[in-house]
């Protein structure tokens, strides 16, 4: 490999969703850290609607990447990804937003609610990257692990 950018992906939760009466199960839990891993993973990608004859409308998901740069890095290296937390939705929309401001691709999760949450929707959680380490770091480094 070339390319020596360290590069990982950063899933930051809602550390209020995991006691009390939401405390949600821990199956709820993984899916939506994984959504959130996947989302935000795709967004490395370019997303294409195509049409094809008999109006089938399809969707394509397409990615080019050198040996120089941050996806190679991670998808060619150790695949790192870490787990951390906030305390509440308001610090996870702040860390979105930071996301939005620096260009770095991230996904905000909503729940549906269909099984946890009394039905009412609720946002969970980030993906964040992947992503340089360094400059993650700079907007998750001092979140506490989970």
């Amino acid at each position: 490999m070339v390319n020596n950018m360290e590069a990982k992906q950063v899933i930051v939760f809602r550390k209020d969703l995991l006691k009390g009466e939401h405390g949600i199960r821990k199956g709820k839990f993984a899916a939506q850290c994984c959504h959130a891993s996947l989302g935000a993973f795709l967004k490395c990608f370019s997303k294409y609607q195509c049409v094809y004859p008999g109006e089938q409308v399809t969707t394509r998901f397409e990615v080019e990447f050198g040996t120089d740069c941050v996806l190679d890095s991670w998808l060619n290296g150790p695949f790192t990804k870490v787990v951390v937390s906030v305390d509440n939705e308001e610090q996870l929309r702040e860390l979105d937003k930071q996301c939005e401001e620096l260009g770095i691709p991230h996904a905000l999760i909503t729940d549906a609610g269909l099984t946890e949450f009394h039905g009412v929707p609720t946002v969970t959680c980030l993906g964040i990257g992947p992503w340089e380490k360094n400059k993650l770091d700079s907007i998750t480094g001092k979140l506490q692990l989970l």
